[in-house]
């Protein structure tokens, strides 16, 4: 463990300053923007790292297909964010922190969804209401208040690289995914060398940034408004993560367990539009055909009937 920590030490050492401006973290002061926003979103922060999806995720107790929604979620997310960093890559409360090649990660998700859904994933897959709620915000933001954007670029970005990484191995181990990246290429930023300076550099980067106390202060809001919102995509997560009876290992179809609304069956509901009809048919039928009497009478169906196919050919 001591060596693992000098080699890390050493790293963090070579690549000091790599990112082009000096180091300006040990020398913030109370009104800077990144002391206002950390010491403005701790509660909101720690609210959203106690909500259950994440507790039970940060557990390994976490199926495929609920990551596949998150994912989903995470795809819509940044696509409206991505688009509106894009839109004001030149206004001035936002420029200095626009870093497409470092830290966009939309094209990553596009991966991870091909990888989960097939080359045809578009017509697969909706923005959830949590989700949609989300992106409306973004996009009123990035078209009306530029400048909060920063507020929401800091959220996620920030979170990704370090949060991130811890749920990117658990994902890999929980899910049996591939050690290559299938599956979580949204958590590996190949053009960030070092993600501990460059969060230090991002930092400096919003302290520069030329904004009243007022604004500032906007800001903080907005930022305790993009956790709400988060919160918000994890509590829709976990309330569909509720309706299935077991963990739905690779190529299992997840069984509805009798709990909520039967009539809706809130997963394939979101999943195949499919919220009529009663007691959520497909899942019924899947149930039973698990059950080892039914599929001794089956099989014994089976040989009869071909039985009877022979006799009547012959």
């Amino acid at each position: 463990m001591a060596s693992d920590l000098e080699t890390s030490e050493q790293l963090d050492e070579a690549e000091k300053n790599s990112y082009g401006e000096p180091e300006q973290e040990n020398h913030t002061s109370p009104t800077d923007l990144s002391e206002l926003l950390k010491e403005g979103t701790k509660e909101s922060h720690d609210r959203a790292e106690n909500t259950q999806f994440v507790k039970d995720f940060l557990k390994g107790h976490i199926n495929k297909e609920l990551f596949k929604l998150a994912t989903t979620a995470l795809y819509f997310t940044y696509s409206a964010l991505e688009e509106e960093m894009d839109r004001n890559k030149d206004h001035p409360a936002f420029a200095p922190l626009y870093f497409p090649m470092e830290l966009h990660r939309k094209e990553a998700l596009i991966k991870d969804m091909e990888y989960f859904y097939g080359e045809g994933w578009k017509d697969q897959v909706q923005c959830s209401e949590a989700t949609r709620t989300y992106v409306e915000r973004i996009h009123y933001v990035g078209q009306n208040e530029p400048e909060l954007l920063v507020a929401h670029a800091y959220t996620r970005y920030m979170g990704d690289l370090s949060g991130g990484q811890v749920l990117k191995k658990v994902a890999q181990r929980a899910l049996k995914l591939p050690n290559t990246g299938e599956g979580t290429q949204f958590y590996l930023f190949e053009n960030v060398t070092n993600a501990q300076q460059f969060k230090q550099f991002y930092r400096a980067r919003m302290n520069a940034l030329d904004l009243d106390r007022k604004t500032k202060d906007k800001i903080v809001e907005e930022a305790n408004k993009a956790f709400e919102y988060n919160m918000q995509v994890f509590n829709e997560l976990d309330k569909i993560g509720s309706s299935l009876t077991e963990e739905a290992q690779d190529g299992e179809v997840p069984v509805h367990d009798g709990k909520g609304d039967l009539s809706k069956c809130p997963y394939y509901a979101a999943k195949l539009g499919a919220g009529e009809g009663s007691g959520c048919p497909f899942h019924q039928a899947v149930a039973l055909l698990r059950q080892p009497s039914l599929q001794l009478v089956l099989a014994a169906c089976v040989a009869l009937a071909a039985g009877l196919v022979a006799w009547y050919i012959l």
